[in-house]
């Protein structure tokens, strides 16, 4: 199994783990610049040992080494501890110790890209977008990802206080989670009105396809003789998982053709996986809702719709994550991640930094508001990460509006004495289907499926 999903997150394993690597023999100019950097590398440990003012383990400097050297490559490609290695090798039923976060690392600072429903996290009211600027007071300035979820773990029922900044916010926030078992429930389903249905989408966990699919009968047989005229599947804020769950749900819309394929640094090994016939109900409406949030495997199912003119993608620019990582077992209980391909969508394209681009724009509102005013959400996407992989199919320019925003309201927020506040404003993400105004906005067109599938085929 591959797993696409792009951090190490609440001990949630993110991809395969692999036993074995292969070693290639290195000859020429490659091995005599190896040679030399050796030697030197050899000189500044050795000097380092010697002179530093304090005495230093000789593991703890080859750990630092080692780890600088795979921050030099790609924010996905990490040096795995025994401790961060244990977790990633869990179980992947949904089920896991944690707070419930998925997080990135962007301008050195810790950002939830989003709270698993029904987690402490999401329960506490930590939302996609906020700035973890410190855990029990230490601050995540530098930190790794891998040293980030090190720092969020322990023992259920203990406390984390994670020290927040929204954007719009004039102060921090200490927000105290207590760790418990985290349940992905990864599949959630609705009647919107009669013939119409709702399908959230929260994870692409190993039961990901089987739990859609188990969604789409209860849907049928509520609306009986009638029959099911239409669906909006919601894949917003999902962070992605399993390579082959996201087949396997594009399989129950489209039973031919490519659905994702990957490519590595030789063009030559090209691995393509194709639509699985058989369960896809290839003749129902589908809407499929995204935002920035989404990522990964679920940027993979969007894609395949998208261009198989199966479904109208409808919200907003998704993450951008276009590479593959694999985990390598080192032995000693140490690990290695490595990305080590990108995948590209049926029509061989790479979403990577770009992410997949709505067929319809729909903004986010806040439910609160009678009035519906519009919230601008400090994205992060894939293109924010520092050292992320470049798109080779033709650049963008990046907007750093948003990023410099951040910093500006950041060093003024630091330079104030962190205050405890009332945490009424920290209230859950919630995915109520009758309430939703983006779920209300992909119906009507849904409704009008027929209308915009004949436009997109002109």
């Amino acid at each position: 199994m591959k797993w696409i999903l792009f951090a190490l997150v609440s001990s949630y394993s993110s991809i395969a783990v692999s036993h074995a690597v292969s070693h290639g023999t290195q000859v020429g100019p490659l091995m005599n610049d190896r040679y030399k950097n050796l030697e030197l590398f050899q000189k500044v440990l050795s000097f380092v040992e010697k002179n530093y003012v304090d005495t230093v383990k000789n593991d703890a400097l080859m750990t630092g080494a080692i780890k600088g050297m795979l921050e030099t490559l790609d924010p996905h490609s990490n040096f795995l501890t025994p401790e961060v290695f244990r977790d990633v090798k869990i179980d992947t039923s949904g089920k896991f110790p944690g707070v419930g976060i998925e997080v990135v690392v962007k301008d050195d600072v810790l950002t939830v890209l989003a709270p698993m429903e029904g987690s402490p996290a999401w329960k506490a009211g930590i939302q996609a977008g906020d700035k973890i600027v410190k855990i029990n007071g230490d601050s995540t300035k530098g930190f790794s990802l891998a040293e980030a979820v090190q720092k969020m773990r322990g023992k259920n029922g203990s406390p984390v206080t994670f020290t927040i900044f929204r954007k719009g916010w004039q102060k921090f926030k200490n927000i105290t989670v207590k760790r418990d078992i985290v349940k992905v429930v990864a599949v959630k389903s609705d009647d919107l009105e009669p013939g119409y249905g709702y399908i959230r989408l929260a994870q692409f966990t190993e039961t990901a396809a089987k739990d859609v699919e188990s969604a789409l009968e209860k849907l049928e047989k509520k609306n009986g003789k009638e029959g099911l005229r239409g669906i909006v599947f919601d894949l917003r804020t999902n962070p992605g998982g399993l390579l082959e769950q996201a087949v396997e749900v594009s399989s129950l819309f489209i039973d031919e053709g490519v659905v994702v394929s990957t490519i590595s640094r030789d063009t030559n090994n090209k691995d393509v996986r194709y639509a699985k016939k058989g369960s896809a109900r290839k003749d129902l409406p589908v809407v499929v809702l995204v935002n920035s949030s989404t990522a990964s495997a679920a940027e993979i199912v969007a894609a395949a719709l998208q261009d198989h003119h199966r479904a109208m993608i409808i919200g907003d620019t998704t993450f951008g994550k276009g590479s593959v990582q694999t985990i390598i077992d080192l032995g000693n209980e140490l690990g290695l991640k490595l990305t080590i391909a990108r995948y590209y969508t049926p029509n061989g394209v790479s979403i990577q930094e770009k992410g997949v681009v709505p067929d319809i724009f729909l903004e986010e509102y806040d439910a609160k508001l009678l009035a519906k005013a519009k919230i601008k959400r400090d994205a992060t996407r894939e293109r924010d990460l520092k050292g992320h992989l470049i798109n080779a199919q033709g650049k963008e320019s990046r907007d750093e509006f948003t990023v410099q925003e951040f910093n500006d309201k950041y060093k003024s927020a630091e330079a104030k004495k962190v205050e405890e506040e009332d945490n009424s404003e920290m209230t859950p993400m919630t995915f109520n289907s009758k309430e939703d105004n983006q779920v209300a906005q992909a119906l009507k067109y849904l409704k009008s499926y027929e209308v915009f599938k004949k436009i997109k085929k002109q």
